[in-house]
């Protein structure tokens, strides 16, 4: 059967576009409070995974070791859009470990953030691996290693002890045993387990099950442009749920939260691919359940090319109706 439609695009009076995908919502006992679609099929985490991934820089004590502020924790979590304020920290912060710039296992792309893109080109200066948005992922782990005194080359491959502790964390709050591994767009080591799993996972987080997890969602919460950037969807939805959330989404319309005040996780997965409409679906499930206002993140117009709405992404019948 056909995962049902969670998302549809109009366009004046007729549903143009219609996107299909799966949700589950957990318990930190392992119970789901609730499931919509395939949920037991395997997707890739991909950045949503990026809270547990910087669960070994909190545990580890790398992150006490170093005196990381919150801030730098919230670049561990993100995927930045290459603004100035991503930039200037993770640069100093690969100062102070005693790495550089090269150290970085990603590579260079262009910022994300029209505004600094432009500031780029005007300067006639070329992207750096610190602009690469998984550049604070990678520092985190590159701290954990220089924590462990283990070396620092190589700290993106599965069998370095950095990546290991990634994977004990990810299958300790899972519950999913030796799950499949592919690579991510930024080098490292992504995983494939089941959207149920990884919502079990997100909620033993939001339920502070796991030494890690008020740190890493204090930083996320307090700090929502360091996870995302100016105008990004993460953090439009966090500040809607001032505080009662912390959200990160993942390429091919995969996204996650985590709601510490009702030791909820949810995680779901567009079958498309499509951001445009993860970011509708994750808005309507934390609006359903409570943690959120923002109608104005649930209903967005499409425009055309002179500003006028002549549409509107929304939620699709079945998770409008959907009773969470």
């Amino acid at each position: 059967m056909p995962n049902p439609v969670l998302v549809e695009v109009t366009r004046g009076t007729l549903v143009e576009s219609i996107h299909r995908g799966s949700i589950a919502v957990a318990e930190p006992d392992g119970q789901l409070r609730f499931a919509l679609g395939q949920v037991e099929a395997l997707v890739y985490t991909r950045s949503s995974l990026k809270p547990i991934q910087a669960l070994p820089l909190v545990e580890s004590g790398a992150a006490e070791a170093f005196g990381l502020s919150d801030e730098e924790v919230a670049l561990a979590c993100a995927s930045h859009s290459g603004e100035p304020m991503h930039t200037t920290r993770v640069a100093a912060w690969l100062e102070r470990i005693g790495c550089k710039e090269s150290d970085l296992a990603c590579g260079p792309h262009l910022p994300r953030a029209d505004a600094a893109l432009e500031d780029m080109l005007r300067r006639g200066e070329k992207p750096t691996r610190i602009h690469n948005n998984c550049s604070g992922k990678h520092t985190g782990f590159l701290t954990v290693a220089r924590h462990w005194k283990v070396p620092v080359e190589g700290y993106q491959r599965l069998d370095h002890p950095v990546q290991r502790a990634v994977l004990a964390s990810l299958t300790a709050l899972s519950g999913a045993s030796d799950p499949a591994s592919g690579v991510d767009g930024c080098g490292a080591p992504n995983f494939a387990i089941s959207l149920a799993a990884f919502a079990r996972a997100l909620a033993k987080i939001a339920g502070r099950r796991t030494v890690g997890a008020s740190r890493i969602l204090r930083s996320m919460m307090t700090h929502p442009e360091l996870v995302s950037g100016t105008g990004r969807s993460c953090a439009a939805i966090m500040r809607a749920a001032h505080g009662r959330a912390a959200v990160k989404i993942g390429a091919e319309g995969v996204y996650a939260a985590m709601l510490p005040e009702l030791g909820l996780g949810v995680a779901l997965k567009i079958d498309d691919g499509t951001a445009r409409a993860a970011e509708i679906a994750i808005a309507a499930v934390l609006h359903k359940l409570g943690v959120m206002d923002g109608a104005a993140l649930i209903r967005i117009p499409v425009l055309n090319t002179r500003g006028e709405a002549v549409g509107e992404r929304r939620p699709g019948p079945d998770l409008a109706s959907a009773a969470i």
